[in-house]
């Protein structure tokens, strides 16, 4: 049984219309503050958009300078394996994380693929990729690749080690930094980026075989964890190992 309140008056109903009013006077006031707050939400809502309408807009700061800044150049060899080269060097005040990537994985590939690269530092990345022939009456030259690359980039704190984790765990900080087109060229044609291009590679190629080279006075090499790099060592392990299985075993 439901019990309903009841107002007590003097008999002229001015108690009960002045209740009525009292909670006229409430509701409305209850309906202006949950519009003032709508209101709030509303600008709030609107403010963020164009904020972030706005800050899409901005150009995006780059971390990594590109050259070529948005081409990848290769001899046009088809049947062949050929190469580019990009020189990547670090412009921000932090270490900075690089990848590549491709659209087509299976016929291209880079050196190196990712690594960190201090404040100022730099190197010249080499780009691998197979040229197929060209179909029907297309010219050579004039061959189109729908091949492309990009590259990533990411801050990092310095003396940081690369693992392939750090761009999946910080989505969010992770720039575009270019997206690479490919420009075939005639191998038979000297211009000016097919010379720039021959330069680039020859500098990458030092590069490698200077970090080949072993350092003097530097010991054997570490890698992972605590492992040696010593293939002499482990040979002579080996044919030691070899003579003395032979020496207990009778032939």
């Amino acid at each position: 049984m439901q019990f309903w309140q009841t107002n007590c008056g003097n008999g002229n109903g001015s108690s009960s219309s002045s209740s009525s009013s009292m909670g006229n006077n409430n509701v409305y006031q209850q309906q202006q503050t949950q519009s003032s707050q709508l209101g709030e939400r509303s600008t709030i809502t609107s403010t963020n958009s164009i904020f972030s309408m706005a800050k899409s807009m901005l150009p995006t700061r780059r971390r990594l300078r590109l050259d070529p800044p948005n081409k990848l150049y290769f001899p046009y060899e088809p049947g062949k394996q050929v190469r580019s080269a990009i020189d990547i060097k670090n412009t921000s005040k932090s270490h900075v994380a690089f990848k590549f990537q491709t659209t087509a994985p299976k016929s291209c590939y880079m050196r190196p693929p990712e690594g960190i690269l201090a404040p100022g530092e730099s190197l010249i990345a080499t780009v691998f990729k197979f040229v197929e022939a060209p179909e029907n009456n297309e010219k050579p030259i004039e061959k189109k690749s729908r091949v492309k690359f990009k590259i990533l980039s990411l801050k990092v704190k310095g003396e940081t080690d690369y693992v392939p984790e750090l761009f999946d765990e910080q989505k969010d900080q992770v720039s575009v930094e270019q997206i690479l087109l490919v420009v075939f060229l005639d191998p038979e044609r000297t211009c000016p980026a097919l010379d720039k291009l021959r330069r680039q590679l020859a500098e990458a190629e030092a590069a490698l075989e200077s970090r080949k080279k072993p350092q003097e006075d530097s010991g054997p090499r570490i890698v992972g964890e605590g492992l040696v790099i010593d293939e002499w060592k482990e040979r002579r392990e080996r044919y030691l190992a070899k003579q003395q299985f032979e020496a207990v075993v009778p032939t």
